[in-house]
């Protein structure tokens, strides 16, 4: 849920503009606030969480990459914006919901602990969404699947990034979030390269990867200990106090919220541009949609040393540098350079070049921004969960709004069956250099 999501709103669940904190808050505050330092997590917990990231971003993120494509062209040939509709819908969805996902994660008491449930009850509703989608025989209940996933695959990658938060220490957070960071984007290639062969079987095309997803997020559940928190003190709060949840001063959390826009930003323009990846690919190869899933699995699998070079370089080096911001920004401005050469551009070569060059932006600016975000994260020890759900608005809210907003570009000066996807690349570039270039006001890290 991606990913989805993983990493909304219209305005509503925006940061507010309440009061400044009076004295008595700010000593609850101190009192609640999280160890200096916590101690280091072990090898099994790191790579049991790579392990995890990447199993829900090859069951959700491979359906975005290539199949709900495939099942889009089959439902409504030649109604390329569909694509865009349907994913924006399941965004909004997750939108509204993603922070009282995170208060509930943060107050639940049960002897497996408070994130663990969430990511078994995610991972169930994840396989059903999965199924509807293979099965729809429309597009409304294609677009309900969607939902379905982006709630289900989302509230467990929401959990495994909330127990981040829970258990890293700053000095291995670049180095988690670059691993991470690199699973997360060469799963859905793993995703893509293991249904190459079955686009002509909507069931297979979904569930392949779906399996590995359930096979790696159950070792995590299940290898991984979280500790009791049945002991743990919750506050009463009615229907009022959850819907304050969903607010918070930015004032008083100046760099969280300078963190926020600058991801806002970064996803917007990488929506834009990865939407209609197999559409784009199509239109300017000159062939079917359903034929370019080869080119894009073929093109992924050497992206892989791209990412690898971005999301591991990048995260080492933000903790060895003890330096964030740079890194985030030098993500920006690859992406930004290689979504230029593809706007222009139409031949094999060109595009090849400038998707790697993206890749490696990707990988370098999503690991380090993940790690720059859990330095900046408010109340870490008593509302990790709340404040990660406010974060993923940052990437929801495009996620929902992008594609509507890409599939009125497609439409800007285009003529008969042709999209205007040079425009929608310029404006992707400009978003995700714009998205490097606002973290750099953040002060409390380097």
């Amino acid at each position: 849920m991606t990913t989805p999501s993983n990493d909304d709103p219209l305005v509503t669940p925006l940061p507010s503009p309440l009061s400044a904190p009076a004295a008595d808050s700010l000593v609850v505050e101190e009192l609640a606030a999280p160890p200096a330092d916590l101690p280091d997590v072990g090898a099994r917990y790191i790579w049991f969480m790579v392990l995890a990231q990447f199993g829900v971003f090859m069951a959700f993120i491979t359906p975005l990459a290539i199949s709900l494509s495939i099942r889009v062209a089959d439902l409504a040939p030649g109604h390329d914006e569909v694509l865009g509709y349907i994913t924006g819908a399941g965004a909004l969805f997750v939108m509204l919901t993603a922070p009282f996902m995170g208060v509930w994660s943060d107050r639940t008491r049960t002897r497996f602990g408070r994130r663990r449930p969430f990511m078994v009850g995610g991972m169930v509703m994840g396989v059903v969404s999965l199924v509807v989608m293979a099965l729809a025989p429309s597009l409304l209940v294609l677009g309900a699947g969607w939902v379905l996933a982006q709630w289900g695959w989302g509230t467990v990658l929401s959990n495994l990034q909330i127990s981040t938060a829970d258990r890293l220490p700053e000095s291995q957070r670049g180095k988690v979030a670059g691993l991470t960071g690199f699973a997360t984007q060469v799963a859905p290639v793993f995703g893509v390269i293991l249904t190459v062969g079955v686009t002509g079987d909507p069931l297979l095309l979904f569930l392949i990867p779906g399996v590995v997803g359930v096979a790696l997020v159950t070792l995590f559940v299940t290898l991984v200990h979280e500790d009791d928190s049945r002991a743990l003190p919750r506050e009463r709060i009615g229907l009022t106090g959850l819907l304050k949840k969903y607010f918070y001063n930015p004032a008083q959390y100046p760099d969280f919220s300078i963190n926020w826009l600058g991801r806002f930003l970064f996803y917007f323009g990488l929506t834009l541009n990865t939407t209609f990846t197999a559409f784009f690919f199509a239109s300017r190869l000159g062939v079917a949609v359903t034929e370019v899933a080869g080119i894009i699995a073929a093109l992924g699998g050497v992206g892989v040393l791209a990412v690898t070079a971005g999301a591991l370089g990048g995260g080492f080096l933000s903790d060895r540098l003890r330096r964030r911001k740079i890194f985030v920004l030098l993500g920006g401005a690859l992406m930004a350079a290689g979504m230029l050469l593809m706007a222009f551009t139409g031949d094999l070569a060109s595009l090849i070049t400038g998707s790697l060059i993206v890749s490696a932006g990707i990988g370098m600016f999503s690991a380090v921004d993940q790690a720059l975000l859990l330095d900046v994260l408010p109340e870490k020890s008593t509302d990790a969960g709340r404040f990660m759900g406010i974060t993923g608005f940052a990437t929801s809210i495009p996620q929902s709004v992008a594609p509507l907003v890409a599939s009125g570009i497609l439409l800007l000066g285009a003529g008969g069956a042709e999209k205007n996807y040079t425009l929608l690349y310029v404006i992707a570039a400009a978003l995700v250099l714009l998205g490097g270039l606002v973290v750099l006001r953040i002060r409390s890290v380097r």
